[in-house]
């Protein structure tokens, strides 16, 4: 490439393509086809005149020599034409060929014209009729018209062959149409088209400089070139969705000074052979002619997947595609100046040669963010709107571990809209709470209908997710408990870690294990009975307790092996061959520690609840009266404090219950249970 100058690329509007916007239709050659298409309609229809003309002329003769030939009686029939002049034109017919002297030549004619005034009409007529000539009047009819008359067919075909064209153009294949299959369909970014830079890119600061340093390449390759560097030929993006994988690129085409393609893997094939592996030559010969330039393909595993996997056999169009981009990236030809940027959250199905230095030279992981790139996102997306003092955007980072820089963006926009919805000038912490909780926990139900004793049971079990967590080291402290039913959960408790935990120790995953069974111990210790409330604390608990056996060889009988294959999307082809790699009696094994490991948690959540009996009474009634309690709250509490009392609303009491009161005939068969069952119903609050 050497000291090449760059190209800048075409001032356009919003992207479109390399020559015209896929929107857009060529109306010039449209225009041009029918300009041509008429004029040999003209030509031909004037060469059908001229030589109808000439087999059917018609030779016009003085008045005098008409006026003989009618006494000699040597017509026998005429057509008398109306001119727009008002006067008429006798054509006449003879008995025979007759020789006439006619501009001092003798012709030989069998049919003459002559013109009559008006005024000679009359007394013509009865001479015709005196002679026996059979005559009609018709009349002139307009030649121009019928020509256009004749050209309206050819026009009509002309307007359905074009209209035909377009829709095909428009039709198979995406909007460029059925005799453009083969070109690609990447669009070309203009300079002024992107806004993003790396500035609005926070959390992925190491992806970022790797980006930055092949934009710094483009602009100034011989601070490179002068230590024998050579500019990397391709980088693919791998992360999970939502993390800032396609941002990156944005960022990219908004920095770099050179051309910028982009195309989606889904792009490249269409139901048609030999589509895709053209679509990308075509794809690389743009971007040869506009070199140096970026090409981004997102979604590259779409057209990446390795080959010879799935069902179809060897022979796979998707293959095909494949094969034509390995070629292009690092085959026969150099491609000097293009440079790839390919972005994917499913790397482990793309094909090995597609991954080898060389084609992507650099594999940039772009991860969920830590706690401060988290702080970043949120102040990026909180530049433009007004914040109250209260809100601290270090505290909101810690409390959303695990959220991807969408997640935080919809977060901010959800926080935004509800401090609107309360007629709020400015965004306050309370909002942005509400918002984390909306994001995390799902949408409050406020219009489901608990009874208070179903209620009194969430409150119970979810303040036995409280009090273990509280009780045991090792676990997160609670952030917020509610029983506000929330998306599918009747009550949720949060944590807040405080650190970014990337290795979790045996300690710690029981403690998960422990504090999640602990709302069923409440529900035994309580009510002595289970529900099916429980249902997916179980399933978490089982799945930590069969990773910390099966991958992870934290049992000390079994030892540090892995069993069985990983439990994730299988990708038919590969995984489709596995079988299990144990025997019978190791499973027994496997089975029987993951039994271990869930009844020591529970036990010791047991343990725990009988222990502090009267805290979790006194915290089940204080979350039964405030629906919510906050870390600081449930802290008072245990101290033996008391919380403020709660703040009543304006609304009348029968009116705030009114909604939740149960129906006459439903609370009629609770009391006869109640009096048939009087055990049950006491409670040791």
């Amino acid at each position: 490439m050497g000291d090449r100058p760059l190209k800048k690329p075409p001032k356009k509007g919003g992207g479109g393509g390399p020559n015209k916007p896929d929107g857009d239709f060529d109306w010039s050659k449209v225009i041009k086809t029918v300009f041509s298409w008429g004029a040999v309609i003209i030509i031909a229809v004037i060469v059908m005149q001229l030589m109808r003309s000439g087999t059917t002329s018609v030779t016009e003769v003085p008045y005098d020599i008409y006026e003989n030939m009618l006494d000699e009686n040597k017509i026998i029939s005429a057509k008398v034409i109306k001119t727009d002049l008002n006067d008429y034109t006798f054509e006449g017919t003879l008995a025979q060929e007759e020789r006439i002297l006619i501009d001092g030549s003798y012709r030989k004619i069998n049919t003459f014209s002559v013109i009559i005034v008006e005024p000679l009409i009359n007394e013509q007529v009865k001479l015709w009729k005196e002679k026996n000539i059979k005559f009609t009047f018709v009349k002139e009819s307009n030649e121009w018209l019928t020509v256009l008359l004749g050209f309206i067919p050819w026009i009509l075909i002309i307007v359905v062959w074009v209209l035909i064209m377009r829709r095909m153009q428009g039709g198979a294949g995406g909007s460029r149409g059925i005799f453009n299959f083969g070109k690609s369909k990447a669009k070309l970014i203009s300079e002024s088209a992107i806004k993003v830079t790396f500035k609005d890119v926070a959390g992925a600061d190491e992806a970022k400089q790797e980006l930055e340093e092949i934009i710094e390449f483009l602009k100034e390759p011989t601070k490179f070139q002068k230590l024998g560097g050579k500019i990397p030929r391709g980088v693919l993006l791998l992360g999970p969705p939502g993390t800032g994988k396609t941002l990156l690129a944005r960022a990219v085409a908004g920095e770099a000074g050179v051309p910028f393609f982009t195309i989606s893997g889904a792009d490249f094939v269409e139901m048609f052979v030999g589509v895709g592996a053209s679509r990308v030559r075509d794809l690389f010969e743009q971007g040869k002619k506009n070199a140096p330039c970026i090409i981004f393909i997102d979604e590259i595993d779409a057209v990446g997947r390795h080959r010879g996997a799935g069902l179809g056999g060897g022979h796979d169009e998707r293959e095909q595609t494949l094969n034509a981009l390995l070629v292009e990236m690092d085959g026969f030809e150099q491609n000097s100046g293009v440079i790839i940027i390919a972005a994917t959250n499913r790397p482990d199905v793309l094909d090995p040669a597609l991954l080898r230095p060389g084609r992507f030279d650099r594999q940039v992981v772009v991860d969920r963010p830590d706690v401060k790139g988290r702080e970043g996102i949120l102040k990026v997306h909180t530049r433009k709107i007004p914040l109250e003092p209260d809100v601290d955007l270090r505290v909101l980072a810690k409390g959303t571990p695990g959220l991807a820089g969408a997640d935080l963006a919809n977060l901010v926009n959800e926080s935004a809209l509800l401090a609107a919805r309360k007629n709020k000038k400015k965004v306050a912490m309370e909002d942005f709470e509400e918002a984390k909780d909306k994001v995390m926990m799902g949408m409050e139900r406020k219009s489901l209908i608990i009874s208070e004793e179903e209620k009194k049971l969430t409150a119970y079990h979810e303040i036995g997710h409280v009090l273990v967590a509280r009780m045991i080291p090792e676990a997160d402290p609670v952030h917020k408990v509610t029983i506000i039913p929330r998306g599918r959960a009747l009550g949720v408790t949060t944590y807040l870690p405080v650190d970014e935990k990337h290795t979790y120790s045996k300690e710690y995953l029981e403690a998960m294990i422990t504090y999640a069974l602990g709302g069923r111990a409440a529900e035994k210790l309580v009510f002595n009975r289970f529900t099916t409330g429980a249902g997916n604390d179980i399933e978490k608990s089982t799945n930590i307790a069969r990773k910390m056996v099966c991958e992870w060889g934290m049992s000390e009988k079994l030892g540090p092996l892995s069993y069985g294959a990983k439990e994730e999307e299988i990708f038919l082809g590969r995984e489709i061959t596995r079988h299990k790699d144990f025997s019978e009696e190791t499973a027994k094994q496997i089975d029987l520690e993951i039994k271990n490991i869930i009844d020591s948690c529970m036990d010791r959540a047991d343990k725990i609840l009988n222990e502090n009996i009267e805290i979790l009474h006194k915290l089940s009634q204080e979350l039964l009266e405030r629906e919510i309690l906050d870390g600081e709250e449930i802290d008072k509490v245990m101290r033996g404090e008391e919380l403020p009392p709660v703040k009543k609303n304006d609304t009348k009491p029968d009116e705030k219950d009114k909604d939740t009161k149960l129906p006459d005939h439903v609370q009629k068969l609770l009391d006869e249970k109640k009096k048939r069952n009087p055990e049950n119903s006491q409670n040791p609050v």
